[in-house]
């Protein structure tokens, strides 16, 4: 805009007048030539021309450029040279834009000028009188006429506006310079301008947007995309609903941001936005444009990252969905997503928790597909869906196979709309439920068309009895059948004496008497009454008759080793298991020689060398307790247990165990009978531990035709792990104790990068077990170096391992070390 040339000489004039008083007062003469054009003169003379010519808004360009200068003298004058009220006022009744340009530089700059506090005065004024869209607005104006200012210097002030301020007044920062203040501020000057650039499109003006563009990269790349976005994007959501023109705004906006820029104002742009179709306003086609906008969203966003919400994921892929140009994208994150999915690889080093990020995902493009779509890439989905479900199926984790099951299920679904479906047997939980959840949209897609009349009289008709078309009118006259008619009259029993059966019982099959009655019973007969019986009563024959027993124990235990079910009699395992955990504590030496020999030898099912491993844990447990007299019911309740089965929370388990650890050291003086003395005995364990722990950590490593432990069958080697864990836990105060951490310590240290992470898992409880039960001496002298250099694999495990129980487990180990430490230096040597 154009001053008027009189006024505009005026300014020109006293401008001219204040920067030579300027000069001669920082040379040292205040007064100049004694005609009162002092610095105080010079500056009212300023003042008052501008207010002469109408305000800041009415100078012209050259008038705004001299302001400019005369500006940056005034900032770098000696304090003589500045009067006290006048100079600040020069910079709030100035152009507000040019004013805080130069207040910025002035902030960071070294020499004479006015003080960090002064001049952050000054700023907070000139903020709350929105200097900030003056400036900005300034930018934009100029970069619209041609020129190209360097405005790298003045984006980079902008954005570190808080920084200088803290670091200059040292703490004692005002509130409006606080990141989470100021950003906002910042996010509606941003508004403000982009008004003022769809009002002069709309007046047919040409306007830039890049520096604003450059303005909003930069404060999402400094971390600050909250802060901002949480102004702008609400505000853009509702200003393009119904106006193209501001969409078109949006649209520069994004893509003129810069490269390197691009990703936190993407990702901000996801996570805040409403929905995909406001999403789709916002961003327009910016993944089809831009490169690393669509490696940000196909790529780092799906693949990379898995903390985003489900909203977040359902509101990326819906838009990608609601462009014809930006659904081929879609197909191709599908492929990509099934492609990791079905990586054997992925799933054993990627966390479940990533697993099911890429499971919600590939679910939320299901629901997507139309059928034409799916048509074209069928072969693609059959294939991906059949390499997945193997993967998850062949994991130890039940949460990865269930997420399998979930997500081939969906797929079968999808590409077998009229035929048999893939249909798994497994439990709902909530997480299963929302998976499948995903699979619609929208409520308004869940909603049943309404059927023709025609239609829901068929839709009636195939929920009723199949009847012939042409006995369909004759059906309410039908004569009643003789049979159906017998059968009414039978139903009326009231008049009927009931028999008196209280005096009847029941026939029973008499159970064998002699452990050798019943090895016969399970070897050769055929009556299934007898055999059943005999079942149900082993393991008590067996606890009443140890002696005979202890004659035929091998044999019997390779009897039930191998026994399978003849009928469908009810808990047939637990009553096997029972009898097998019956005879390894009668006769344990022998047995568990047997035991452990063939869970190594060939011919046997994945399945019989779990329950060895089983049968094993639960007679440690029971000989490793004191033996109880008399009712026996609870005698169970205190016995220690740690859960074997894959998915178990182990880190509860193992805090459980070193709390009884800790209760049991604990000497507690009590007054009176508070509780009653409970009987003791020795621990049977002591003698034939051994026996049960190294011959299961001798052979782990010799692979068989059939059995494979560091191969695919990693599920039995994470059970052998969790069983020597058990075993050593157990194995406290015995004589072979250090024996046995030596080799688990061994063991643990040859497996400890294995990719399972059960196996993983399970080796993390083996380290503390062995904390928990090798004496803390014995420890610090046998197996320094060892414990050494397990404590760096434990921290490494800390901060690299992708498994949350492994990162608990191995900080819960290091604080066992930790507390071992201690104790070791309270003891006097």
């Amino acid at each position: 805009m154009a001053a008027v040339p009189g006024v505009g000489l005026c300014v020109e004039r006293s401008l001219r007048e204040a920067a030579a008083a300027l000069g001669r007062a920082g040379k040292g003469n205040g007064n100049g030539n004694g005609t009162g054009e002092g610095p105080a003169a010079a500056l009212g003379a300023v003042l008052a021309a501008v207010a002469a010519a109408g305000g800041p808004a009415a100078l012209g360009e050259r008038e705004r450029a001299q302001f400019g200068a005369f500006l940056r003298g005034l900032a770098r004058a000696p304090g003589a040279a500045r009067p006290e009220g006048l100079w600040q006022r020069c910079f709030l009744e100035g152009p507000p834009g040019i004013a805080l340009h130069v207040l910025l530089e002035t902030l960071g700059a070294a020499g004479p000028g006015p003080g960090p506090r002064e001049a952050a005065a000054v700023l907070e004024q000139l903020l709350e009188r929105g200097a900030l869209a003056a400036l900005l607005w300034d930018v934009c104006q100029q970069q619209a006429q041609g020129g190209c200012p360097e405005h790298d210097a003045l984006l980079c002030r902008i954005v570190s506006v808080p920084e200088h301020v803290s670091n200059k007044l040292q703490g004692k920062t005002p509130a409006v310079f606080f990141p989470q203040n100021y950003f906002p501020l910042l996010g509606g000057a941003v508004l403000q301008v982009l008004q003022k650039i769809s009002d002069s499109l709309r007046g047919g003006s040409d306007c830039s947007i890049s520096f604003i563009s450059h303005v909003l990269g930069k404060v999402c790349i400094h971390g600050r995309q909250k802060e901002i976005l949480g102004v702008l994007v609400p505000a853009l959501t509702e200003l393009t609903r119904s106006d193209c023109i501001w969409q078109r705004i949006c649209w520069q906006l994004v893509e003129r941001v810069p490269d390197r820029c691009m990703e936190p104002v993407v990702l901000g742009f996801v996570q805040r936005a409403p929905g995909a179709d406001a999403l789709s306003r916002l961003l327009g086609n910016l993944v089809v444009k831009n490169k690393k906008a669509q490696f940000v969203v196909t790529q780092k966003v799906l693949l990379l990252q898995y903390s985003h919400t489900t909203a977040v994921l359902q509101t990326l892929l819906g838009y990608l969905s609601l462009d014809g140009l930006r659904r081929a994208l879609l197909l191709t994150v599908l492929q990509e997503l099934l492609d990791t999915w079905g990586s054997s690889s992925a799933v054993k080093h990627s966390p479940p928790e990533q697993q099911l990020y890429i499971s919600k995902a590939i679910l939320i493009c299901l629901s997507h597909l139309k059928e034409p779509e799916i048509e074209s890439c069928r072969q693609e989905l059959l294939m991906g869906m059949m390499e997945g479900v193997k993967c998850h199926l062949d994991s130890s984790l039940p949460r990865l196979r269930r997420l399998g099951m979930v997500v081939a299920e969906a797929i079968s679904s999808r590409l077998s709309t009229h035929g048999p479906v893939l249909k798994f047997e497994y439990e709902d939980d909530d997480e299963t439920r929302e998976l499948k959840s995903l699979l619609v949209q929208t409520p308004s897609l869940c909603v049943v068309p309404s059927l023709p009349d025609d239609d829901r009289s068929e839709e009636a008709a195939a929920a009723q009895p199949l009847v012939p078309e042409n006995n369909k009118k004759s059906q309410p006259a039908a004569p009643v059948m003789p049979e159906e008619e017998s059968d009414a009259e039978l139903d009326s029993d009231d008049d009927l004496v009931p028999y008196d059966m209280s005096e009847d019982k029941e026939l029973k099959t008499k159970a064998p008497v002699y452990i050798r009655d019943c090895i016969e019973v399970l070897t050769g007969c055929e009556d299934v009454d007898k055999w059943e019986a005999t079942v149900r009563a082993l393991e008590g024959l067996i606890r009443r008759n140890p002696a005979a027993t202890r004659e035929v124990s091998v044999e019997l235990a390779k009897i039930l080793l191998h026994l399978e079910e003849k009928t469908c009699i009810e808990g047939f395992v637990e009553l096997r298991q029972r009898a097998q955990v019956a005879v390894l504590t009668t006769d344990p030496i022998p047995v568990s020689k047997y035991l452990t020999s063939q869970f190594y030898s060939l011919n046997y099912s994945l399945r019989q060398r779990m329950d060895i491993l089983d049968v094993l844990v639960l007679a440690a447990q029971e000989l490793s307790c004191p033996k109880f007299h008399g009712n026996t019911k609870d005698s169970g309740a205190q016995k220690p247990h740690i859960q074997l089965l894959p998915g178990s929370d182990s880190s509860k388990d193992w805090r459980r165990i070193v709390d009884e650890r800790i209760k049991s050291k604990t000497r507690r003086f009590n007054t009176g009978h508070c509780h009653v003395e409970v009987a003791s005995g020795p621990n049977e364990f002591n003698s034939v531990a051994g026996h049960f722990f190294f011959p299961l950590i001798q052979h782990f490593d010799r692979p068989l035709t059939t059995f494979d432990l560091l191969g695919e069958d990693h599920l039995v080697l994470g059970r052998l792990v969790h069983t020597l864990a058990v075993l050593m836990y157990l194995a406290v105060n015995t004589v072979a104790v250090t024996a046995m951490g030596k080799a688990l310590l061994e063991f643990v240290w040859t497996l400890r990068f294995h990719t399972d992470s059960y196996v993983r898992q399970g080796l993390l409880s083996c380290v503390s077990s062995l904390l928990l039960s090798v004496p803390a001496q014995l420890l610090l002298t046998d197996m320094t170096e060892e414990l050494l250099e397990a404590q760096s694999w434990l921290g490494d495990v800390v901060e690299k391992d992708p498994d949350g129980d492994c990162r608990r487990l191995a900080l819960q180990n290091l604080l066992l070390m930790e507390n071992l430490k201690k104790k070791l230096e309270a003891v006097p040597s």
